[in-house]
């Protein structure tokens, strides 16, 4: 046998043996255990398990080990307390004056005392909406805005009522916007000689008509007392020499233009006239007046100057 021949016969006999000893293919399916994990991680309520319920459980058991003892929670609570103590009185949130604009001196005296606060003291102490609340039940304000400013400054920004009338009611005199609000209560009706009067029973409730009855007397308005309300449907107009006017349950704005227009063209109110009855639109009437002593150019005789005319 030559050479050639042998080496080519020990080369099939290698191939030959290392084709046994080689092992087979691996199958590239998965393993049931994998593929039931797989599976099993495909599930909607198993992943949010994992993802959600497992982190809680864990959270939950270590919170649990550290709240296991007093001691330990009561060390949290100290802790946390004083943290939000530090927190809350650092110079940034502390307020040290309270500003009130728009108010009078009286109205801002009235708010100070309604809130008499103690500064420097923290932001977090005030109670933005209480005070809001308080402020606006005062009788003189309209509208109110509370805020803390950058500073350490309380700013309560306060839309004043304007008293544009006096109201002598039964018990006391007041002064009342032009919506017929209350401002404030005076001690007499000489409080104000510069506001016009009303009075009689339900007057408060009708003051816009009263202000525009008023208007309408301007070229009379130096003669002009104050306005009576009468049955509270109609007005009673009295002049500083003891005449009344009296108007009409409608349209008294006419009838007061007509009376203006009769005293333009004849002198009416310097004659001899007690009362001019505007009521009756088609039938105007006038009542002499008897001669009578001086009579004091005080308002209080308004309510009594006169007899009421239904």
């Amino acid at each position: 046998m030559s050479e050639v021949g042998f080496n080519s016969g020990a080369r099939q006999v290698a191939g030959l043996s290392s084709r046994r000893t080689q092992s087979p293919k691996r199958d590239p399916a998965p393993s049931r255990v994998a593929y039931r994990a797989q599976r099993l991680w495909l599930t909607p309520t198993f992943r949010k398990i994992v993802r959600v319920g497992l982190p809680v459980l864990v959270v939950s058991m270590i919170t649990g080990g550290l709240l296991a003892s007093a001691d330990r929670r009561q060390a949290i609570v100290d802790w946390s307390l004083q943290l939000r103590e530090d927190i809350e009185h650092r110079p940034a949130f502390m307020v040290h004056m309270m500003a009130v604009d728009g108010a009078s001196i009286e109205l801002a005296e009235d708010i100070r005392e309604v809130f008499p606060l103690d500064f420097p003291m923290s932001s977090f102490d005030l109670d933005l909406q209480q005070m809001h609340a308080a402020i606006s039940e005062l009788d003189a304000v309209a509208s109110v805005n509370v805020q803390v400013r950058v500073g350490g400054v309380l700013q309560v920004s306060v839309d004043e009522r304007v008293p544009v009338i006096v109201w002598r009611g039964t018990d006391a005199v007041e002064l009342l916007d032009a919506e017929g609000h209350r401002v404030v209560q005076v001690p007499a009706r000489a409080s104000r000689p510069d506001l016009p009067l009303v009075t009689g029973f339900g007057a408060d409730k009708a003051i816009p008509e009263a202000i525009e009855l008023l208007a309408s007397a301007a070229p009379i308005y130096d003669h002009v007392r104050g306005l009576v309300r009468v049955g509270e449907r109609r007005w009673d107009l009295v002049l500083d020499n003891g005449q009344r006017v009296l108007l009409p349950e409608t349209n008294p704005r006419q009838a007061l233009h007509r009376v203006i227009a009769l005293n333009t063209v004849r002198d009416l109110l310097a004659r001899n006239v007690a009362v001019i009855d505007m009521r009756l639109e088609k039938r105007p009437t006038l009542r002499l007046k008897e001669p009578v002593p001086d009579v004091s150019p005080e308002d209080a005789p308004i309510i009594n100057s006169g007899a009421q005319y239904p």
